[in-house]
């Protein structure tokens, strides 16, 4: 049977994508599970699977080129299967149905049930697309689907698309208007323009709405980096001679003390959501990972529950991946908080941007060697490490946050403290 091949949803934000390479070629044999495609999304280039079992009879979409969320790409058919008449309807079969992305089929048996046979909203004159369930419970809640960008499959609106639309009179935020100009550069002869990627689109997109939509604060402090470096030291030297060897870095240490310090002041693993702030039961880490692309963020989930050793396999393996592209796309979603370490680059101090939703994100420096007053009034070299925590002064006040960065110092200069 002639199955089209969509343009599958690769991040939980992904309203488009582009076709970076094809790894197949008209007349290949694909069979499910294999990597048919690269895919540019607005996080990450990764790597399309097949769905369905064919022969690749005709590729619609170039490498180069950009294709909607369920935009037809190519057209798989079986072995020996002659292509379609022009106007006959051909499956789609390149977006499964998910646990993620489809209601249980009771829920929907009962939502039908409670919806009935009503024909769904319009939009442009359109039918909306949406599950039963999700239609139920936008009555229920007094949702305009209309409104709603659907994140299922092929832009379908689905339970949680609803859940997390605001309620009838509730206030909307807004992205600032793009009515505002530009202020263009000026260009010389020899100057190169260079088109935006669509992962750099969406990078400048987000952090200038974070930058002029969340009401940033930021706190700093200088914690004692020596008794960290003494510690790692005698952590990997104890590692290097049992079963499971493994060289601890720097970072692994303050991923763990970031994590531990969140448990510890809960406040600050929230998100600011209209007209409520959402407490998270869980610690998931957003590493920001530099890639040749831009910068990604895959999530270190359930990170509370989650030893040294862990979260070091966790973000080694997590990088790797990163820059190697073979990322899926729900290691994207669901951070709670974003660390980024620009200490490896010789950066004495800096504040980030946060990453949205989140309400706050920590700034490592690199560890300097500086003058310090010792307890005994002694001016003598230390080793000193800048922390910057940018708050979303909507979910965090300076108290919490300053409470944040007071256990965090504890633990950076009391490590033994990770362990315990």
């Amino acid at each position: 049977m002639a199955t089209i091949i969509e343009m599958p949803k690769l991040s939980d934000t992904m309203t488009e994508g582009t076709l970076v390479r094809w790894l197949k070629n008209p007349g290949d044999e694909i069979e499910v599970g294999m990597e048919i495609a690269e895919i540019e999304t607005d996080k990450a280039t990764m790597s399309m699977e097949a769905f369905d079992d064919g022969i690749l009879h005709e590729i619609y979409v170039q490498a180069g080129e950009k294709a909607p969320l369920g935009g037809k790409l190519a057209l798989l058919l079986e072995d020996g299967e002659e292509p379609p008449a022009l106007g006959k309807e051909i499956s789609s079969g390149s977006i499964p149905a998910t646990a993620m992305e489809e209601e249980a089929s009771t829920e929907s048996a009962a939502a039908t049930s409670a919806v009935g046979s009503l024909p769904g909203p319009v939009s442009g004159g359109a039918r909306v697309k949406a599950s039963p369930l999700a239609r139920k419970i936008a009555a229920e809640r007094g949702v305009n689907l209309t409104q709603i960008q659907g994140t299922g499959p092929g832009g379908r609106i689905v339970k949680r698309d609803v859940e997390n639309a605001p309620v009838a009179g509730a206030s909307v935020v807004t992205a600032p208007s793009s009515a505002v100009a530009a202020i263009r550069p000026t260009i010389g002869a020899n100057d190169e323009r260079i088109p935006l990627t669509g992962m750099r689109t969406i990078i400048a997109e987000r952090l200038l709405a974070s930058k002029t939509q969340i009401p940033h604060f930021y706190l700093n402090i200088d914690v004692n980096a020596a008794p960290l470096l003494a510690f790692r030291q005698q952590i990997n030297q104890a590692s290097e001679k049992s079963d499971n060897a493994n060289k601890y870095t720097i970072n692994d240490f303050i991923l763990k003390a970031v994590v531990q310090s969140a448990v510890a002041v809960p406040d600050v693993n929230a998100s600011f959501d209209v007209d409520a702030i959402i407490r998270f039961a869980s610690v998931n880490v957003s590493v920001a990972v530099a890639v040749d692309e831009g910068l990604v963020t895959p999530v270190i989930r359930d990170a509370q529950d989650k030893s040294l050793l862990e979260i070091s396999r966790s973000v080694k393996d997590l990088a790797a991946r990163a820059r190697a592209k073979k990322l899926a796309p729900d290691e994207f979603a669901g951070g709670t908080l974003t660390v980024s370490n620009l200490g490896a680059y010789g950066i004495d101090s800096f504040d980030a941007i946060i990453n949205p939703p989140q309400a706050f994100i920590i700034a490592i420096s690199s560890i300097r060697k500086t003058p310090v007053v010792d307890a005994n009034d002694q001016i003598v070299i230390g080793q000193r490490m800048a922390i910057g925590m940018s708050c979303d002064h909507r979910v965090i006040d300076g108290a919490v946050g300053a409470q944040y960065l007071a256990e965090f110092r504890r633990l950076i200069e009391n490590p033994a403290l990770m362990l315990l």
